[in-house]
């Protein structure tokens, strides 16, 4: 669908403002795209230049990172952190280390979290960082030197009220645990709400490991749930085995589901029998090993490395491994063998061209910014749980989860309804977050 003039003028605009950074200007496309009803309904959300300050960052902070590796040899990394929008609070949102890292992959993951993070309701900004330092196959003290050079520069952008960074791909709780450590020992202060995803002897809340993956199924359920269909006896590929993945593929399973395909950079493993939990906690959390090796404990599965997960006939796909990596000869795939749903666990995994593939097979998407919520919501609980210097419960976080991915449901159905889009879960959650950013920037004045 072509953008009308208002919004091409402001999206080619941005791609002239922002050259080099195609992840960035295919999250805004998307955006413009998705709220089409919404501005012919209301034009008046493109006065007092909405669509321009909202596709403008705040701020935009990039900073040296140098440390030492083991050897004693001197390193320098990128660090970035950008803020969006802090129109509903302060700016939230990870940390991502990983060595393709830009500014542009930056500022595509900040902008998406304005619109996820409105959907919480949970009263946060949006915002994103991260670093071209890569983890993988550093020892922990090398970890821990480039956490904390890192955590360095970035003290003096962040805290409690002003921005709190969390964990995102190559940052997890260890990460975590060496930056806050940081944090705290620069500023001689116990701010626990200034970083989420700690550990809970840090202030970490129960729950926040398994929430985006727990989330992305919670929000799957409602989706099946709308044609009174369920887990039950369904089938499901998983793209990754992290985190997010690992928790969808836990929580499918205790739905009733049979997720049979999870994956890594070097192939995907198919296990007909359905994923060996046990055997993938092994080798992907306990160990950080590779996939490759799940195949030596249950021999009669098959890695496969000349292929994508989305050739594997299913009725759920949940892409949980990262951006744009499912693409339009996948997506036929799917379609192909009757795929039935679709669930971002990861950031804008499907391109444009099989979101379009989706939208004309009938096929209904949950977009990332809705389905993989339950991350940042519970990280915005863990800041509430700081803030009172409480102690949470898993089952209370769980259910609170739960209610929260259902309401975020609730809100893109109704939104797509009565914006003459229904079942367009990518148009519903646009523009219900749209809404209500919007609001608030009008109520602070053009800010």
């Amino acid at each position: 669908m072509a953008l009308e003039q208002t919004s091409r003028d402001v999206y080619e605009d941005i791609v002239r403002r922002n050259p080099a950074e195609p992840e960035f200007h295919q999250a805004v496309y998307e955006v413009l795209e998705a709220i089409r009803p919404a501005l012919r309904r209301d034009p008046g959300l493109r006065d007092a230049a909405m669509l321009e300050r909202l596709c403008e960052p705040e701020r935009q902070v990039m900073f040296r990172v140098v440390w030492t590796d083991d050897a004693g040899a001197v390193h320098v990394n990128r660090g970035f952190r950008v803020g969006f929008s802090s129109a509903l609070g302060p700016y939230k949102g990870g940390l991502r280390f990983r060595g393709d890292v830009t500014l542009g992959t930056v500022k595509f993951l900040a902008f998406e979290q304005i619109f996820k993070n409105a959907l919480t309701g949970l009263g946060i900004g949006a915002g994103k960082g991260g670093s071209d330092f890569d983890p993988a196959g550093r020892s922990d003290g090398e970890i821990m030197r480039f956490c904390q050079a890192f955590m360095t520069e970035l003290v003096r952008h962040i805290g409690p009220e002003t921005d709190v960074p969390a964990g995102d791909i190559g940052v997890g709780g260890r990460e975590i645990g060496y930056l806050f450590g940081q944090y705290k020992r620069l500023t001689n202060r116990y701010d626990a709400g200034t970083i989420t995803g700690k550990n809970p002897l840090l202030g970490g809340i129960p729950a926040r490991p398994e929430a985006t993956g727990y989330g992305t199924v919670y929000f799957l359920e409602a989706m099946l749930g709308t044609g009174d269909d369920s887990f039950s006896g369904r089938t499901a590929v998983v793209s990754g085995s992290g985190n997010v993945a690992y928790h969808a593929i836990a929580k499918l399973q205790e739905l009733g589901a049979k997720p049979v395909v999870c994956s890594d950079s070097g192939g995907y493993v198919h296990d007909a029998r359905g994923i060996d939990l046990e055997v993938l906690h092994e080798l992907k959390v306990a160990r950080r090993g590779r996939l490759s090796e799940y195949v030596d404990h249950v021999p009669s599965a098959k890695y496969v490395t000349d292929g994508t997960p989305w050739e594997v006939p299913c009725d759920l796909a949940l892409p949980c491994a990262t951006q744009n990596e499912l693409d339009e000869q996948s997506a036929l795939r799917l379609v192909k063998n009757n795929v039935r749903a679709v669930a971002e666990g990861a950031n804008m995994p499907c391109t444009p061209g099989s979101l379009q593939i989706f939208r004309e097979a009938g096929v209904a998407v949950g977009p990332g910014k809705a389905a993989n919520a339950g991350g940042v919501a519970v990280s915005a609980l863990e800041m509430q749980q700081n803030a009172a210097r409480e102690r949470w419960a898993f089952e209370r976080v769980d259910r609170t989860l739960r209610d929260i991915m259902t309401d975020i449901h609730r809100t893109c159905l109704e939104t797509a309804d009565e914006h003459g889009v229904p079942g367009d879960y990518v148009s519903g959650a646009n523009i219900a977050g749209f809404r209500k950013v919007v609001a608030a920037m009008d109520a602070c004045g053009y800010l």
